[in-house]
């Protein structure tokens, strides 16, 4: 469910605090707030969001205003899918080419 807006977006204190704190400095910034809104404050800058397992890094650019954090660093790896199309593909790319 979207925040209402006369809330405005959610940006955690402590997250916007470390923003704050750089003023121009190349820095990244390590958060677990995936929940977190980017604000065009944040355009330029890179941040290493969370994932349950590692940090990912995401520089964030101007067309990710509006988006949160955790849009930017999967939380699962995608492999591919199974079943019998998916093993003819694969037998055929494992044979050489005929020539």
């Amino acid at each position: 469910m979207a925040r209402s807006l006369k809330k405005g977006p959610f940006v955690s204190p402590k997250l916007q605090k470390k923003i704050e704190g750089l003023k121009g400095k190349k820095e990244i910034i390590k958060t677990w707030s995936r929940g977190s809104v980017i604000s065009p404050e944040m355009i330029g800058l890179t941040l290493e969001v969370y994932n349950g397992r590692k940090f990912i890094p995401v520089t964030v650019r101007e067309d990710m205003v509006g988006h949160k954090l955790g849009e930017f660093a999967p939380t699962t790896k995608f492999e591919k899918h199974g079943g019998k199309m998916q093993r003819r593909i694969q037998e055929r790319m494992e044979k050489p080419p005929k020539k």
